[in-house]
């Protein structure tokens, strides 16, 4: 039974031992000659206006949120597509259930003014 995990263990080891020596030799071989100009954010050649570290607006976290949220669901109706016949009736009613919480939820959301820029 743990031959069967040989090979995943040699490639994890051949993983980790690739980043090791990666990362040593071009602290090793890199070039080293730190300058103010080279510590400045590039901003495709754009001088920077204000620094990098500021807040952003909450918005911009809800609406990652929100995109991870219905991006996860796209991944549950892709197997159920897949086996939708082998389902029946069953698995049709249970994705009704699925995509009629999460409309539920995307109809919330809406409401709330959660998907509106201002």
């Amino acid at each position: 039974m743990a031959s069967e995990y040989v090979p995943l263990l040699v490639f994890f080891l051949a993983a980790v031992a690739f980043a090791t020596i990666a990362i040593t030799l071009s602290s090793l071989v890199g070039p080293k000659s730190p300058s103010p100009t080279k510590a400045a954010p590039y901003e495709c050649g754009i001088v920077p206006a204000e620094s990098a570290r500021r807040r952003l607006p909450v918005g911009f976290y809800l609406t990652a949120m929100l995109f991870i949220v219905f991006d996860v669901e796209a991944i549950f109706v892709y197997p159920w597509a897949v086996l939708v016949k082998q389902l029946q009736v069953k698995g049709l009613a249970e994705m009704a259930i699925f995509l009629g919480v999460l409309g539920v939820a995307l109809l919330y959301v809406w409401r709330k003014g959660a998907l509106e820029w201002e």
